[in-house]
């Protein structure tokens, strides 16, 4: 007898199917056809790796990057690195504070746009991001350890044929 939870309709149903049983192996053919599940599963590959060898540094994805965009580009300003990354003005706003009470960042105005103020790192910042930089660069080169260096400079460049919408 069903339980007053459970509809006579889905009762009948279910006892009229028969149980399908388990598959031994996952079928993922459809899916290894679509760039966007290869590229997120290589990404959770890479990122799994990036978390554990940035934890001596205490640094996430989003702080390795601005730290790395501010060592490249002095005095770049936090709306310049919100377009850069694709980050809300209101989340790099708290990720600059954290860094800035890390003393890896400092502001200064910005020389040209007296409203604006640069972003620079410093001496400890700058210590820090070279050598997060390092252990990056080995970090990928061990993440994509199956792949040449020639095929890794080639996913690297049709990855970003596919997110850049300027051509850069």
């Amino acid at each position: 007898m069903p339980s007053p939870r459970t509809s006579k309709k889905t009762t009948a149903a279910t006892l009229d199917t028969p149980a399908t049983p388990a598959p031994e192996s996952v079928d993922t053919g459809f899916l290894r056809t679509l760039v966007g599940y290869n590229a997120r599963r290589a990404s959770l590959a890479v990122i799994e790796v990036f978390m554990e060898r940035m934890a001596v540094y205490q640094l996430k994805v989003v702080d390795f990057s601005v730290l790395s965009l501010v060592a490249h580009n002095p005095g770049v300003t936090s709306r310049q690195l919100c377009m850069t990354l694709g980050v809300l003005p209101p989340n790099l706003v708290g990720l600059v504070a954290a860094l800035e009470r890390r003393g890896l960042i400092e502001r200064r105005p910005h020389p040209s746009d007296g409203r604006a103020m640069g972003l620079h790192l410093t001496p400890s910042g700058v210590q820090l991001t070279a050598q997060a930089e390092q252990t990056a660069a080995q970090l990928e080169v061990d993440a994509t350890a199956g792949l040449t260096a020639a095929e890794r400079k080639t996913l690297i460049r049709l990855l970003q044929k596919v997110y850049a919408r300027d051509g850069a």
